[in-house]
């Protein structure tokens, strides 16, 4: 690992590793079978806020079942992209590689905060415990992201003297 890594980018490579298997299986759940992936505890606020507040027919409910398995694969999408330039940031020693993780945490935190929501409206207690733990963890992530303070690059002189006077001795 590269010295030059900072608290995000450890961060974001550990929400990496917890948000690209478990929003994966989630979505490849919901495209296998849409209504039981639906219904599955991390998508069940959203069915049941889809059935009984919508009141949708069922070819409107799978349709936007696969849309939360688009979104979902779209965010683990940008966590693989953001992996994948880190570690060729390690190999090549830059630092340009956040915005992956940046996108991510944006797409990433919308759908849990909408899941959030979805809960407390239906009244899905664990679903809402789950949705508000991975919310956290994103919003964490990204809080770090912007207090850190920019990495700063020596400037390289060129050969030129340090102190350039007008005047010689």
């Amino acid at each position: 690992m590269s010295a030059k890594w900072r608290i995000s980018s450890f961060s974001g490579v550990l929400l990496a590793a917890y948000f690209i298997p478990t929003w994966a299986n989630i979505a490849y759940r919901i495209v296998a079978s849409p209504v039981q992936g639906l219904f599955e505890r991390p998508n069940v606020s959203a069915a049941l806020y889809i059935s009984d507040h919508l009141h949708l027919a069922s070819e409107a409910t799978i349709r936007l079942a696969w849309l939360l398995a688009l979104g979902r694969l779209t965010v683990v999408a940008f966590f693989a992209i953001f992996v994948l330039f880190a570690v060729r940031a390690v190999i090549r020693q830059t630092d340009d590689y956040k915005e992956p993780l940046a996108i991510a945490l944006t797409i990433g935190s919308v759908m849990s905060f909408t899941g959030v929501l979805l809960a407390s409206k239906v009244g899905e207690i664990a679903a809402l415990r789950l949705h508000a733990t991975e919310l956290l963890m994103m919003l964490g992530t990204a809080i770090v992201m912007l207090v850190e303070p920019p990495v700063l690059r020596p400037v390289e002189t060129n050969g030129a003297p340090a102190e350039l006077s007008l005047q010689q001795t």
